[in-house]
């Protein structure tokens, strides 16, 4: 069985089609944006959120029914049409340019699937059943959601800075891949999310004493 390539990719600034303008296209267009994507939506009807969104600015929308030329400089597209008729002809289009494109419900017109997420700042972590099955996938997210708390993305965003110190220090290969292990493995993060965060503070000052002196 082929199974499909995880793969997180940056959108900002990235010119993305959605054609339809119904519930399900707000919810897309509502995502890309959050992602910073140049949203173009065509469609002849729309929510009023997707017209306020295209009064604001925030996207372009073309108030008529799809035309080939609407793929030009686009990257990727979201189909929400509900008719796979239609999903069909423009996904054949798409493959046609070689355009990413995926259609809502309809899995034999999508190059791609959008997973469930669940995300503590820069920690993300992506749930998908390849299309078979998106309520098991949001049942996993909800699930994972009561297990991770919030106080996980806060130490990412430590990780990180203490990850670029650790980079730009006099430590050979060996001693930093040990001391990102010992930041990892230590009992940090239980701390942060027992609300101690002076112990916490102390305990990476501890870790890091080799690079600060």
């Amino acid at each position: 069985m082929e199974h499909l390539y995880p793969v997180f990719i940056s959108l900002a600034g990235k010119r993305c089609l959605v054609v339809g303008g119904g519930k399900v296209a707000q919810r897309k267009i509502g995502t890309l944006l959050d992602y910073n994507a140049q949203v173009l939506v065509v469609s002849p009807e729309a929510t009023d959120r997707i017209g306020h969104w295209a009064v604001w600015e925030l996207i372009t929308w073309k108030p008529r029914r799809f035309q080939p030329s609407d793929l030009d400089e686009v990257g990727m597209v979201f189909i929400a049409t509900g008719n796979n008729m239609i999903n069909n002809e423009i996904a054949v289009l798409c493959r046609e340019r070689g355009i990413l494109v995926n259609a809502v419900d309809d899995p034999d017109n999508c190059d791609f699937y959008v997973p469930a997420i669940m995300r503590r700042d820069s920690l993300c972590i992506a749930i998908s059943t390849e299309g078979k099955s998106p309520l098991l996938a949001a049942k996993l997210r909800y699930e994972m959601e009561k297990m991770i708390p919030a106080e996980y993305g806060d130490w990412v965003e430590i990780l990180g800075r203490l990850r670029e110190e650790i980079k730009q220090s006099d430590l050979d290969i060996g001693q930093r891949q040990q001391l990102f292990t010992d930041l990892v493995y230590s009992d940090i993060l239980d701390l942060l999310i027992q609300g101690r965060k002076q112990e916490a503070e102390e305990r990476i000052s501890s870790c890091m004493s080799c690079l600060r002196g």
